[in-house]
């Protein structure tokens, strides 16, 4: 069985469009859970939002890939620039009309499900299906309540 792959616009292919769309996806998910969000603003920041909720507060690094079909989300080639209290949101995007995945690891999640190479590091799609961290926001839950 081939899967039938469809043009991708300049638009969509853009990889700075699918990141600052896959924080707002995330900003979005979080807002429907009870959190007020702010986004950060740069391009080489090591947070993308703050989610607050009860007086405590969280960092989140999102991760945003357009499709399934590609092999994964980069990481920072450097593995102590993945921060430990930092919660890592791994977003698919997804085609038109289908919602957007999302993967919700502790950092130690993705230093240990991460593959390095000698030119670049990448968190592997594979390595995350079946692993319990699809839609996993009550980990952002629990590392709020361990920061009380």
């Amino acid at each position: 069985m081939t899967e039938e792959r469809r043009e991708v616009s300049a638009a969509r292919s853009n990889a700075g469009n699918t990141h600052i769309a896959g924080e707002m996806f995330v900003a979005a998910e979080l807002a429907k859970r009870g959190y007020s969000v702010s986004l950060t603003m740069g391009n080489a920041k090591a947070v993308d939002l703050f989610a607050e909720r009860n007086g405590n507060a969280i960092c989140i690094q999102v991760k945003a890939i357009a499709h399934k079909r590609n092999v994964g989300w980069p990481l920072p080639f450097n593995k102590a620039k993945i921060i430990d209290k930092v919660l890592y949101v791994c977003v698919i995007l997804n085609e038109v009309g289908e919602a957007p995945t999302y993967y919700v690891l502790p950092p130690h999640e993705v230093r240990e499900r991460g593959r390095w190479y000698t030119n670049r590091a990448i968190l592997d799609i594979g390595r995350l299906r079946g692993s319990g961290f699809e839609g996993a926001w009550h980990l952002i839950d629990a590392a709020l309540r361990q920061a009380d």
